[in-house]
């Protein structure tokens, strides 16, 4: 059965904009799971910065199909990889799903969430949609306190993706806004990887990325997604 729920209004796309560079275009597209690709980084830890029953975000709201005084449980964390953060998620689904479909999530804690969404063959996962938050969004502001150099530093936006999975018709929605600390990152194993670059400072993991990707379809259930076989070079070509 499709999914009920669409993360897509005129704000957040399944196609990723055009002036996304070809990293950010990637990262928005893959499919699986977001903590297994960071962890061809580096070591990945999950700090839990928020968790609460909140009011969903309008944007939220209306993917979701509730009112905007209804009241959501709201799981926020950082995702570091060797220390450094990367990735600031925000995590929203009904209050009433909290309690019942979706109940595991407040038993995480430092867990990360991928662990209920790809092993459970019984969870759908939207079309992934992305765009580019500004200061104004909330999901900005989530992010940039974990940018440092202060707000002198502070990007004039931010990179983000988003979806949503559905489990016994119930709706969780994760939203990911990737740092700038990830992108000066992936710029380095590029420069590093060049033809008479240094390499040796570069484990066999950061340039052997694990290409997972569905590109904005919509998923049949997750669980046959986590792992999927790495792809050469040459699948790289859209």
């Amino acid at each position: 059965m499709p999914i009920r729920f669409n993360p897509a209004d005129p704000h957040w796309r399944v196609a990723p904009l055009p002036t996304f560079s070809a990293a950010q275009k990637d990262w928005l597209t893959r499919g699986g799971s977001l903590t297994a690709h960071l962890r061809a980084l580096g070591a990945v830890a999950v700090r839990v910065t928020r968790e609460a029953i909140a009011l969903p975000w309008p944007d939220e709201a209306a993917a979701l199909g509730l009112t905007p005084r209804a009241p959501v449980w709201v799981r926020e964390v950082v995702l570091s990889v060797d220390g450094v953060p990367f990735v600031a998620a925000h995590s929203v689904t009904p209050r009433a799903a909290s309690v019942g479909s979706w109940q595991a999530t407040r038993r995480l804690r430092t867990r990360p969430l991928a662990e209920l969404l790809y092993s459970d063959s019984g969870v759908a996962r939207s079309s992934l949609v992305s765009r580019r938050v500004g200061k104004r969004h909330p999901l900005y502001r989530l992010a940039a306190r974990e940018i440092g150099g202060g707000v002198v530093d502070e990007p004039h936006a931010l990179v983000a993706r988003r979806s949503v999975f559905e489990r016994h018709g119930a709706p969780l929605m994760v939203s990911e806004c990737m740092l700038p600390a990830l992108w000066e990152h992936l710029a380095w194993l590029e420069q590093a990887g060049r033809p008479g670059a240094a390499t040796e400072r570069v484990p066999a993991a950061h340039v052997a990325h694990e290409r997972i990707r569905d590109h904005g379809r919509p998923l049949d259930h997750t669980a046959s997604r986590a792992h999927a076989a790495p792809r050469t070079s040459d699948d790289r070509s859209r």
